[in-house]
């Protein structure tokens, strides 16, 4: 059935109309206990949501439409492989990644379990080799530098779990990442680096990723201009891939290819072959920790009752504030600078996933989907742009991280951060009035500036310290609540075919930008254009 035409959706519309007003100063006047019965504690995840705009009535009908929506069968569809990526044929099985031994999750007939666990083993192994020095390059030197080129999620994962985990890494060995095909990002990446103490991992699953391949290309012409001898490349690289023959056409040993399966979404593929920089940086021991931690909150998900269920709870959360309040953006803001990266990394897993705007069945939707996430750790983001979410004209629900142990104990530091996060949450809610302004004598000129609405929404994430268990956690938590909304909102969120059309068009122009002779140029005026001027002037 249609979304908008489901009775929970129609209901939720009608409710909306009022409690969608509702003023969170008068829905805490009013219950003593709103902060103990809109807080779930989870997986090692506090989660409140008390300061979010809904009432046991709201959360009630959230839950009725998720399951209308069938969302508890989904879930299982997608742990147990069936193929829910549709426009593609394929399963959806990054939660068995994290699967223990032992465990039968099966494609096509297959369990892929044991293959899971003989590419962790391989990665296991080459880490080890890697961190206690014993592998030599070419010239017979231990590795220091490690260089992840890859695109997308082969980047923005590994990028992400490597600053997240960076006071758990080995501090002797230096980590680079490259993804972008400006050869800025690569020139700097290696500028000081020695290439025979160099390792590149090249991330691509079919090796002719045009990005990832171009910088592959660009380093193996670095490292051959230093090293000399081609057999040199089986010394310094690596493939994260499971094209054999483009890797061993490209001089790398395919002993060393760690291979994952497309099953495997490439921005829910940190846990694979492709957190191999991770699991050097940090240790296989902290690598599985964050794959058990990433389990934990699978579990949780998959049995949990949607009332306390922290992913589903998020995702109802999101698609109230979008579909019924009409805020079109979400703010994920850390109080953990190690956790920099992490709103970049949400970035592609939320909105390649769910910006879409056809269902599953091909029909244009009426409604709106995912939502733009962005954001910056806390407390650098205070003195950006907080002053929007308070007092601009847009309705910006936000998401706090925080942990209660610091990561390093300086004085005062970790107390005043952690101030600052509750203090935020505290002011989106409540605000203060022209009458609180006006008794603390400020002028009636200026009450009007210095008048915040409040009654803005936030979540306030409380863990106890960022390990690798608790990166795993809060991974999964938004792996599941991305699923949660993707299944409500009756859209794919596996595929991604809106990245398709400019990298076909971008195919086309490079030849045109490259050549000698002028071509024959047969696209837009503006386009034709530009091409002109660069040609003239690169």
């Amino acid at each position: 059935m249609k979304l908008t035409e489901m009775k929970e959706w129609k209901a939720l519309e009608a409710h909306s109309a009022k409690a969608g007003k509702a003023r969170l100063r008068d829905l805490f006047a009013a219950d003593p206990k709103r902060a103990e019965k809109f807080t779930v504690e989870a997986a090692g995840i506090y989660f409140d949501y008390s300061k979010q705009r809904v009432g046991a009535g709201t959360m009630n009908m959230l839950c009725d439409l998720a399951e209308a929506s069938g969302l508890r069968g989904k879930i299982e569809a997608m742990f147990s492989g069936e193929k829910i990526n549709v426009t593609e044929g394929r399963a959806v099985l990054h939660t068995a990644l994290r699967a223990p031994k032992g465990t039968v999750v099966k494609v096509d007939g297959e369990d892929v379990v044991p293959q899971v666990h003989e590419v962790l083993d391989r990665m296991e192994a080459f880490s080890r080799k890697v961190r206690a020095g014993e592998w030599k390059g070419h010239t017979g030197k231990a590795i220091k530098n490690i260089v992840n080129i890859g695109i997308g999620g082969s980047d923005l994962g590994p990028v992400m779990a490597y600053e997240a985990l960076k006071n758990y890494s080995q501090r002797g060995l230096t980590f680079r990442f490259v993804s972008n095909i400006d050869g800025t990002d690569f020139a700097e990446a290696v500028q000081d680096l020695d290439p025979a103490e160099t390792l590149f991992i090249v991330a691509s699953k079919t090796f002719t990723t045009l990005e990832t391949m171009t910088n592959a290309q660009t380093a193996k012409d670095w490292a051959l201009a230093a090293l000399k001898d081609p057999a040199a490349i089986a010394k310094h690289f690596v493939a994260l891939s499971t094209n054999a023959a483009k890797v061993a056409g490209f001089g790398i040993d395919t002993a060393n290819m760690f291979g994952f399966w497309d099953w495997v979404g490439g921005r829910y593929s940190m846990f694979s072959a492709i957190g191999l920089s991770t699991m050097i940086a940090i240790g296989p021991e902290n690598f599985r920790a964050m794959l058990a931690g990433a389990r934990e909150m699978d579990e949780h998900y998959r049995t949990a009752p949607f009332d306390v269920n922290l992913p589903a709870l998020m995702g109802l959360l999101n698609v109230w504030n979008n579909n019924f309040l009409g805020a079109a953006s979400i703010a994920v803001l850390p109080y953990e600078q190690y956790l920099k990266r992490f709103p970049a990394y949400l970035q592609q897993m939320t909105m390649e996933s769910n910006g879409k705007r056809v269902t599953i069945d091909g029909q244009a939707v009426d409604y709106q989907t995912s939502q733009v996430y962005w954001g910056e750790p806390g407390t650098n983001g205070q003195h950006s742009f907080y002053q929007l979410i308070h007092q601009g004209t847009k309705l910006i629900p936000c998401d706090f991280i925080a942990f209660s142990k610091a990561a390093h104990s300086l004085g005062r530091h970790h107390d005043l951060l952690m101030a600052n996060v509750f203090a935020q949450a505290e002011a989106l809610a409540f605000g203060k009035t022209a009458d609180e302004l006006k008794q603390e004598g400020v002028k009636d000129w200026l009450i009007p500036h210095k008048t915040f609405e409040g009654n803005r929404p936030s979540t306030t994430m409380l863990l106890d310290e960022l390990t690798p268990a608790a990166l795993g956690r809060l991974v999964a938590l938004y792996e599941h609540s991305v699923f949660t909304q993707g299944m409500i909102w009756q859209i794919g969120p596996f595929d991604q075919w809106g990245v398709e059309l400019g990298k076909v068009l971008a195919g086309r122009i490079a030849p045109e930008l490259e050549g000698k002779a002028e071509p024959e140029l047969k696209h837009d005026a503006s386009t034709n254009a530009l091409i002109r001027r660069y040609r003239a002037r690169k």
